[in-house]
């Protein structure tokens, strides 16, 4: 029973957590990923940043596509899934375990997330920050950017372009 105990304490504590930071873990279904990659209208070659990778389904979908896909994962059973379950595609995906605010995030053509609401105004500020200067795009599923007009939408979708 302590054993039980002690399980289910953890798979909380793992599951709970990431929430302070970002969102829970609710996995993008396969048509939501594939909304979300046709917005981002990447080619081939070009790179991919998911902030909160989850199970690393996402990470996949984009790397089918031939896109270099870089995710962070703070839950460390969803980074353990992702790295097994990713493993076929780990020339096109590097997944990074921790805390994607505190960490220097590559060189991208887009960004894919999805955030709790209270978190979209720091995400903006961190990207205006972080790619001054080049063009990136942003997906979010099922979150708006406050004060910022998405320049398309997809049912629970919305594309942001940053200049």
């Amino acid at each position: 029973m302590t054993f039980f105990l002690v399980v289910v304490l953890i798979l909380i504590f793992c599951f709970g957590f990431v929430v302070a930071f970002g969102a829970p873990y609710l996995p993008t279904l396969g048509k939501q990923q594939q909304q979300a990659l046709e917005l981002l209208g990447l080619k081939p070659g070009q790179t991919m940043l998911e902030l909160g990778s989850g199970d690393g389904r996402m990470l996949i979908a984009a790397a089918k596509q031939g896109l270099n896909v870089v995710g962070y994962e703070l839950n460390p059973i969803l980074y353990f899934v992702s790295k097994i379950i990713c493993f076929r595609y780990r020339h096109k995906i590097k997944i990074h375990f921790g805390n994607f605010w505190h960490k220097k995030w590559p060189e991208a053509d887009a960004i894919f997330v999805f955030l709790h609401s209270r978190y979209m105004s720091r995400l903006d500020q961190k990207v205006k920050a972080r790619y001054s200067k080049k063009p990136i795009k942003l997906v979010s599923y099922a979150f708006e950017i406050p004060g910022k007009v998405p320049q398309k939408t997809e049912g629970a979708l919305y594309l942001y372009q940053y200049n």
